[in-house]
């Protein structure tokens, strides 16, 4: 097939946002300390070289380009050929806040925010639920409330965490995705800062290189705990995906917790099925960061191993140094596989529908009042 005719759901588009934009939706208190001080930002402990966000985005009259809808859509989702964007943004982190009460009400602003400018733009940007992991009450509350506008399509939390997310405190959460029929997505950036602990179980990395290397080890204690603790027996419907964690590491654990459930079943008396069976129902994993060994062919090999044709789904992690093109990607895989993984994964997953034909200029007008 030729990718340019290929349907594609990008799963983890970062639309950029100024605090500034947050404040009509926050109550008096929290919109004057916020004028004052600025949003909360957990001390980064790791100096990236190459920064976070790619060096060629066009500087606005209104900021960076990737905080503009029309920019992304001409500059991104248009020329890519992206059929839809699931929205990200940079408010995911709320959870680590020291301030409970004050990440709640981040939360709740960034879902107004986006619904307002970006789900209003175009049909094809659809929505991630932020939500304060730590607040499980809270966080009930805020699915509850933008759940009915459709145009979301998940929930989102952050990866780092200080309790393993198969534990009970996160039922209120899972309970309520089931009951809304969205996916939970967590998104890694955040681990070492703010209120969790080290991000590996023997402390710091020195380096942002040694830390970016590591960051899969933290998705699989959260695919082990989900499964293990029983969470897709009390909620069968639910769907968890982890997003920017990497892939090729899901063989690995899905061997050794297969393995280990032959001898170890009795403590684990609430599952039915061997792991493996779980995680390919339940978990999903997107593409971004693609591993890409020496030889592609072995990617193939590995995808299968994981029933990717089931399990994995396309992100770009635009507008990230290290974003992944979907014309430049998986090539060695089967066709058909790839149309699972670039469209048809995620189209069940968020029930999406082939779009219709979007011309070029479709948002020319827009751009040109930038």
């Amino acid at each position: 097939m030729d990718p340019s005719s290929r349907l594609i759901i990008d799963c983890d588009l970062h639309n950029g946002s100024h605090p500034d934009e947050l404040l009509p939706f926050l109550s008096s208190y929290w919109r004057n300390l916020i004028k004052q001080q600025g949003l909360p930002q957990p001390a980064v402990p790791y100096y990236s070289p190459v920064g976070v966000i790619r060096a060629d985005l066009d500087q606005l009259e209104s900021g960076r380009g990737d905080s503009d809808p029309a920019y992304v859509m001409q500059h991104h989702m248009i020329p890519n050929g992206i059929s839809y964007g699931i929205l990200t943004g940079n408010y995911y982190g709320v959870s680590i806040l020291p301030d409970v009460l004050m990440g709640n009400a981040i939360a709740s602003a960034a879902n107004d925010s986006l619904a307002e400018r970006w789900l209003g733009f175009s049909d094809r940007f659809r929505g991630s639920i932020i939500v304060n992991h730590c607040d499980p009450e809270a966080a009930v509350k805020e699915i509850d409330r933008i759940a009915p506008d459709k145009r979301f399509v998940q929930i989102l939390i952050c990866s780092a965490a200080r309790i393993l997310f198969g534990q009970r405190h996160y039922h209120p959460i899972y309970e309520a995705a089931e009951r809304h029929g969205l996916p939970v997505a967590f998104h890694p950036g955040y681990e070492g800062r703010g209120t969790t602990g080290a991000p590996t179980p023997s402390g710091y990395p020195s380096l942002y290189f040694e830390w970016h290397n590591i960051i899969p080890i933290n998705y699989m204690a959260h695919i082990n705990s989900l499964v293990c603790e029983g969470v897709f027996e009390k909620f069968p419907g639910l769907k968890i995906v982890g997003l920017e964690g990497g892939i090729a590491w899901l063989v690995q654990l899905m061997w050794r917790m297969d393995k280990n459930y032959k001898a170890l079943r009795s403590m684990t008396p609430w599952l039915k099925r061997p792991p493996s069976e779980y995680i390919i129902e339940h978990i999903r994993l997107s593409t971004q960061p693609v591993e890409e060994p020496p030889d592609d062919s072995d990617l193939a090999h590995i995808y299968r191993m994981i029933h990717a044709d089931q399990t994995v789904v396309y992100s770009s992690d635009y507008p990230h140094w290290d974003g992944d093109d979907a014309r430049h990607i998986l090539r060695s895989l089967p066709e058909p596989m790839q149309q699972r993984i670039f469209w048809q994964n995620a189209a069940d997953l968020y029930r999406l529908s082939p779009p219709a034909t979007v011309k070029a200029d479709e948002h020319a007008p827009a751009l040109s009042r930038l």
